[in-house]
């Protein structure tokens, strides 16, 4: 399949998994917690399962030797050249709460590494997408190509996290508070947006730990497409979750590093 038509079939993806999703943003509908032993708070809701299953039909009938890894529904071939990445709903409590800032997160890996990427938000008609050398913006103003802001110091940057609560108390949470500390001022609660708004140059740094391959690999390449970098808190590699850090400024990841590894 060519870059053009892998594209429009992501571009399928993303408007199957909207009509699926919508009809149940700012309605009534089901709502499980996956959380176990007194774990916080971890929703589903029937929009979630219910999108994945469309994303996943769709790849096994168009690419059956692919693999894919779901929030919802596991791993499937993961041992495969190309495997594609899904988080349905990455923002499900933004979600719960009627709020835009959650999105369809579509990731696709070659040989492990994070290749093309989209972040779709059906409810503003945003499609965020990017394969590590380019990312772009399509919306109802319009496209238009992404560049992350230049930002070199801490003390002028602004940084993103979805909640404070859920780093690890103890070392974790200091290291985090050490940063936000020496930024010059936080938000807190977009999830996926975060990386995206720091992708169109908006947000100059985003700091999560606990993240899941479903919840970052498909920013990976949005993000260091517009110019930005994506690592672990020790510098490696993110597509395996855990403790992340996006910049839109490579001088501010390696001064943002340096704080969070004293």
């Amino acid at each position: 399949m060519s870059v053009v038509e892998l594209g429009r079939f992501m571009d399928d993806l993303a408007d199957a998994s909207g009509k699926a999703i919508l009809p149940f943003f700012r309605a009534q509908f089901g709502l499980d917690d996956k959380a176990r032993g007194g774990a916080p708070f971890d929703p589903v809701t029937e929009a979630d399962r219910a999108a994945e299953v469309v994303l996943r039909a769709m790849i096994g009938q168009t690419f059956p030797s692919h693999g894919i890894l779901g929030e919802e529904f596991g791993a499937e071939r993961t041992d495969a050249e190309c495997v594609w990445v899904l988080d349905p709903i990455d923002g499900t409590r933004a979600f719960i709460g009627g709020l835009p800032t959650w999105g369809t997160l579509i990731g696709l890996t070659r040989n492990g590494v994070p290749v093309r990427g989209m972040m779709h938000q059906p409810y503003l008609a945003e499609r965020f997408t990017g394969d590590g050398r380019s990312a772009k913006l399509r919306a109802p103003a319009g496209e238009r190509t992404l560049r992350s802001r230049r930002c070199g110091e801490l003390g002028q940057a602004i940084l993103a996290t979805t909640d404070p609560r859920l780093f690890a108390a103890g070392d974790e949470a200091e290291r985090f508070r050490a940063l936000e500390g020496q930024v010059r001022m936080s938000r807190y609660g977009a999830d996926c947006y975060a990386y995206c708004m720091l992708a169109a140059g908006q947000i100059d740094l985003v700091v999560e730990a606990g993240l899941k391959p479903y919840d970052i690999v498909a920013l990976i390449p949005i993000v260091e497409g517009a110019g930005g970098r994506v690592t672990s808190w020790d510098g490696g590699p993110a597509a395996g979750g855990g403790c992340v850090i996006a910049a839109g400024d490579p001088r501010l990841h390696e001064a943002a590093l340096k704080v969070l590894n004293p």
